[in-house]
């Protein structure tokens, strides 16, 4: 199962996220679950890295991502990062709960 942990101050700003593990749905090289997750949460790094001048830092190994966001976030950041919620919260709804557990974490 893929567990992505998202975290919001008490102002519900974002901080960051953590992706961990495999969905487990099909065949290594062929899991749609796992692809899609992968697209979600590189996607808005690479987009928040691009298209904002907000600063982070990443960890990356075999099934993990996590995203550390630093100081106050612009609202480009935070709209990028709705958008990847709302796709994974997609994904959960589609698949079930089974393959993939979206978090939302006040730190």
């Amino acid at each position: 199962m893929i567990t992505i942990t998202v975290y919001k101050n008490e102002d519900q700003q974002y901080e960051g996220f953590l992706s961990e593990g495999h969905a487990g749905y099909g065949t290594e090289g062929s899991d749609i679950i796992c692809a899609a997750v992968s697209v979600l949460t590189v996607n808005a790094i690479n987009s928040i890295e691009k298209f904002t001048a907000d600063r982070f830092a990443v960890r990356q190994d075999d099934g993990l991502l996590e995203l550390v966001l630093e100081g106050v976030i612009s609202k480009e950041t935070s709209l990028l990062l709705d958008s990847m919620v709302l796709g994974l919260m997609d994904i959960q709804k589609n698949y079930g709960n089974e393959y993939i557990k979206l978090i939302f974490e006040e730190v």
